[in-house]
């Protein structure tokens, strides 16, 4: 784990700033915050292995190396990706023949361990998904997964960089009407766990056995079992 600010108390809150306090426990430790903003894939709903056989699919189909595309995907819009991998392809074409590929087989993906006991519990203005996919894709794995989709739902159409990029987790809370500082970051990719920090979050890593995620974060869990409200 890289730890950063674990504990750290939000300020008290502004003229403006909507919602009650939550308290996370994350194992052992609680992290008082207003709102939390999950990441989608491999943190809300279990869609890793679909989405790294697509794009090795897709590689396969234009002669790229397919581990390379995988590899570079995390936090990276599709349009980011194929300009990225593959600048002679028209990337635009290409990004919408993955979201119709995408939707489709949305139908196939299930809820991460823990992930909809969490969010029930979590009141409707004190949650968001920031995804780098686009809303389409995000909205049909939810429901796909029995998980409500939030009112606020940041998604690739919605900004004009993808994670690393800090835009999509400030968004969330501008929209939230929460201050970045009293939000707390659930990410299981480098580039989120960075988007978080640069945005000035607080970060909860999902981290694969065996497999720490080098980036900043104050706490790391290998499920949302691990994560629950108080009371």
């Amino acid at each position: 784990m890289t730890p950063t600010q674990g504990g750290r108390r939000p300020r008290e809150r502004s003229d403006g700033e909507q919602g009650a306090f939550v308290e996370l426990l994350v194992g052992r430790a609680v992290e008082r915050c207003r709102a939390v903003l999950f990441d989608l894939d491999g943190v809300l709903v279990d869609s890793t292995d679909l989405i790294e056989d697509e794009l090795r699919r897709w590689a396969g189909e234009h002669g790229l190396d397919p581990q390379r595309v995988v590899d570079l995907s995390p936090g990276r819009t599709n349009l980011e990706l194929v300009a990225e991998v593959a600048p002679h392809l028209d990337a635009q074409a290409e990004e919408r023949l993955m979201l119709e590929q995408e939707v489709r087989s949305a139908a196939g993906v299930r809820a991460c361990p823990g992930a909809l006991a969490l969010v029930s519990r979590l009141p409707e203005q004190a949650w968001a998904v920031v995804t780098s996919g686009n809303r389409a894709v995000a909205e049909a794995r939810l429901r796909a997964a029995g998980l409500p989709v939030p009112r606020v739902l940041v998604s690739a159409d919605d900004v004009s960089a993808g994670k690393p990029d800090p835009e999509g987790y400030l968004s969330a809370a501008r929209q939230l009407r929460v201050a970045p500082e009293a939000c707390v970051v659930v990410e299981d990719a480098v580039a989120g766990l960075r988007a978080a920090a640069a945005a000035g979050v607080r970060a909860v890593a999902v981290e694969r056995p065996g497999a720490p995620l080098a980036a900043p974060h104050a706490h790391s869990v290998t499920s949302l079992t691990q994560v629950r409200t108080s009371g």
